[in-house]
């Protein structure tokens, strides 16, 4: 779809602050729409870690620093997601990383440009999700918010939600995303309060089950994943898109070290494996599962060692032994053998232009790399450590372009061999090559555009007047109770 399809003259150009909590995979998507609405005029500024500084700015767009530390919200999100073993330290240690974000927000939509001083005043929020606040700032601002994700955050009966896969009932999928957000707001409640009084000049939001300043379903919602792969479910109203993945291709001019590209014409394609931002709890255990499904299998591998130190110095030793032990026989040569070594390590690199050389893919499932693989044609591996991970995993196997997920927990020598062989059969390339034609049909950020533009309001609707303390609670409890019976009722 063309951007001329959804605009005209009369759409004015704006300031548009992008919000963006999360890890690369998260926030790449984001500079890809935000080229977008460049090309159209906008002026966009990208506020995320300042661990994605250098990212941001190679895409030629604006930046502004929030706060929080992506991993240590990785790593806690990881911890609390259980809730029955999460520790307080735990919970504080997460609130205190969100509390962070909440408190950069409202600079990130109103304070110049930290390096140029060129003054700044935020017209339009798009956020993801995990910026708590957004809906505070927005009303404070008097702007509209439009909410962009890589996961589904919308109440629906289609799937349960992705921080509670578990649930096997239909009624109970949509119900699971109001548990979600009442959790989230009873943590959050108070820190929203202090972001209100203290920062913002606004009254403080009281009611237990008043959840519409961290749900997402009242708002105007961008989903960036391709309806190849998930349709938009039929419960999901005209307030919601689902556009297809937004691609932000920046290795057109990489160069690889020249190592790699003599590794990669001794052999066939290889396999990668990585776990991106996901912390490993013993990665020489991972390392050595890796290797040896490799050498199982008779594949070679190319690993990314990622934040969790996956093939890391302390397993290098590891990597030696193997390449040592199994080799291939290429040609001889007089009275030598010219061999291939079978591993190779690499970081820092443009999935897009890497993924293309594998033959398949074996990865944490995040959206980002899991959108990468797809695009590629790579029959793909999801070994899931948290949230939409397990969502991803199942889906990949449900339309047979991949072996049924495998949880970290579960990683073993057997498991992952089994998904290698599992992978290598030619129907499942024949399947994820014709999905790759399907995602590589879509604009999704053209799409992405002009879905902002659709759904965008100059002014805000006046704030729902708070409830007094207390006086919320049974009313909108049997609300819920309502709805929830009514979803139940039409599923059978």
């Amino acid at each position: 779809m063309s951007m001329t399809e959804y605009c005209n003259e009369s759409t004015p150009k704006l300031s548009i602050a992008i919000l963006a909590v999360g890890t690369r995979g998260d926030v790449q998507p984001f500079l890809a729409v935000a080229r977008r609405l460049q090309e159209y005029g906008h002026r966009v500024r990208l506020a995320t870690h300042s661990q994605f500084h250098g990212l941001v700015k190679s895409a030629a767009v604006d930046f502004y620093p929030l706060g929080g530390d992506p991993r240590v919200i990785v790593q806690g999100f990881m911890k609390t997601q259980n809730l029955l073993l999460t520790t307080r330290r735990d919970i504080s240690t997460q609130l205190k990383q969100l509390k962070a974000v909440m408190e950069s927000l409202l600079p990130a939509c109103t304070q110049p440009d930290p390096i140029t001083g060129e003054p700044f005043m935020a017209q339009a929020i798009i956020a993801n999700p995990p910026t708590y606040g957004r809906v505070d700032v927005a009303e404070a601002l008097g702007v509209p918010l439009h909410i962009f994700f890589t996961v589904p955050w919308t109440p629906t009966c289609a799937f349960p939600h992705p921080f509670i896969p578990y649930i096997s009932h239909r009624a109970g999928y949509w119900l699971s995303y109001v548990v979600v957000d009442l959790v989230i707001w009873w943590g959050l409640r108070g820190y929203i309060n202090k972001l209100r009084k203290n920062k913002l000049n606004l009254g403080p939001i009281n009611g237990l089950f008043n959840t519409n300043h961290v749900s997402i379903s009242h708002l105007p919602t961008t989903y960036m994943w391709s309806p190849c792969l998930l349709p938009k479910p039929n419960d999901w109203g005209p307030l919601v898109d689902v556009v297809g993945y937004c691609f932000l291709e920046l290795g057109s001019t990489y160069e690889p070290p020249q190592e790699f590209v003599e590794w990669m014409q001794k052999g066939a394609a290889p396999i990668y494996i990585g776990f991106g931002s996901m912390p490993l709890e013993d990665p020489e255990s991972t390392t050595n599962i890796v290797l040896e499904a490799l050498k199982n299998t008779g594949q070679r591998g190319i690993i990314d060692p990622g934040w969790g130190g996956l093939a890391s110095r302390k397993c290098m030793l590891l990597i030696i032994i193997f390449n040592f032990s199994f080799r291939r026989k290429k040609e001889k040569k007089r009275n030598d053998v010219c061999v291939a070594e079978d591993v190779f390590l690499i970081s820092d690199y443009p999935h897009h232009w890497l993924f293309p050389q594998c033959y398949a893919v074996i990865h944490h499932g995040g959206a980002g790399t899991t959108a990468a693989g797809l695009k590629a044609g790579c029959p793909t591996t999801i070994v899931p450590f948290c949230g939409d991970q397990f969502l991803w995993g199942a889906i990949i196997h449900r339309r047979g372009v991949g072996p049924a997920p495998i949880s970290i927990s579960q990683l073993s020598v057997e498991s992952l061999s089994e998904a290698i062989r599992f992978m290598l059969q030619p129907q499942v390339k024949s399947r994820a090559m014709e999905l790759a034609a399907c995602v590589d049909a879509e604009d999704g950020a053209g799409a992405a555009a002009a879905s902002f533009h659709r759904h965008l309001r100059l002014e805000l609707p006046p704030p729902e007047p708070s409830p007094v303390e207390g006086a919320d609670h049974v009313q909108t409890f049997f609300g819920y109770v309502g709805r929830f019976c009514c979803l139940f009722c039409s599923s059978n």
